[in-house]
């Protein structure tokens, strides 16, 4: 059926796949990890309808995780070694935060009422460790894997960049799904984000233009350096806008509530864009392009039938899933 793909198309359509599902993951799950870091001590009603806000979609966006995995390392099993290799550490405590959400998620429901805020606060702090986790693997990643002590300067950074960017998106997500006191609160938490996250896109954005001459190089020649310029002054202009409305949007009567969240997709959106152009055809920043790592041409043309079935699917599934429970969130009831 594909026979006649070339590898070098091969390498495209993967690392364009792989590249979407991380897209996706990072702003499906991104959001309801950032609902987890938000998740207030000593709120109880709060906390409450901040994980019903998640609860018909949190496992399920967890999929484009498996995918983006599955798909490194049947691609590119070469650049999925090295990635494990370097991140071996910060993965399992990303797999050690993910599986406290799983289980606090559930025994929160299940234990007597005195012993739900610990639960709770599990939830709270497994969510704040994987995105702590993705952020630093994110950060070695971009410097090419490297561990010299700058390589974990910016890592460090990247750690604080991403945690903060989820709960800018988690605050967006509490706008459209909450209602009353914890509303006021999400505009309260997403004013206080914007701030930060616009910091954090400076400060990553100058970092990374010191990481990688290819990198430095593109951003000051023509015609994509106008390109990627033009990215973050669209990403200023996004949040200078969203600042505006989150100012007025409290007093709207429940107008333009999707409006911040739609905003936030569009940040994530420009944000990756900018990556995805800067650093391609590598698949691991200035060490090994797809090219280099790409599997076995035949192999992939197999696979691509069941790709081509799959992904598809999950795009319908998690499109169907938010049309569902569309709209303001209800009470979260467990059977």
């Amino acid at each position: 059926m594909f026979e006649n793909v070339s590898a070098e198309m091969l390498g495209n359509i993967y690392v364009g796949l792989l590249g979407l599902s991380v897209l996706l993951y990072a702003i499906l799950d991104g959001y309801d990890l950032g609902v987890g870091v938000l998740i207030p001590p000593r709120t109880e009603a709060f906390r409450d309808d901040m994980i019903a806000s998640i609860g018909p979609y949190w496992d399920a966006n967890e999929t484009w995780l498996v995918l983006a995995i599955g798909l490194l390392l049947i691609a590119f099993p070469e650049a999925h070694s090295e990635f494990l290799q370097t991140l071996y550490l910060p993965a399992t405590f990303m797999l050690l935060g993910l599986i406290l959400r799983g289980v606090a998620f559930d025994f929160r429901a299940k234990v007597v009422q005195v012993k739900k805020r610990k639960w709770d606060m599990v939830f709270k702090y497994g969510s704040l460790l994987t995105t702590l986790a993705q952020g630093y693997m994110l950060g070695i990643y971009v410097t090419g894997l490297r561990t010299d002590i700058w390589a974990q300067g910016f890592a460090l950074l990247a750690a604080f960049g991403v945690t903060a960017a989820y709960a800018f998106i988690g605050s967006c997500w509490l706008i459209l799904k909450g209602e009353g006191e914890l509303q006021q609160k999400a505009y309260y938490w997403a004013r206080r984000g914007l701030g930060v996250l616009a910091v954090g896109i400076v400060a990553v954005s100058i970092a990374n233009l010191t990481l990688h001459d290819d990198v430095r190089d593109l951003w000051l020649s023509a015609p994509w350096g106008y390109v990627l310029f033009a990215i973050p002054v669209a990403c200023f202009a996004l949040l200078a806008l969203c600042g505006v409305l989150l100012k007025k949007l409290p007093d709207a009567q429940g107008k333009g509530e999707w409006l911040p969240f739609f905003i936030a997709l569009l940040v994530f959106l420009l944000c990756f864009t900018a990556f995805g152009i800067s650093y391609y055809p590598f698949i691991i920043p200035g060490q090994m392009t797809v090219m280099d790592a790409l599997s076995d041409a035949s192999s992939l043309r197999f696979l691509l039938v069941g790709v081509v079935i799959v992904v598809p699917i999950i795009l319908a599934y998690t499109a169907m899933v938010y049309k569902i429970f569309s709209g303001k969130s209800e009470k979260l009831s467990y059977y």
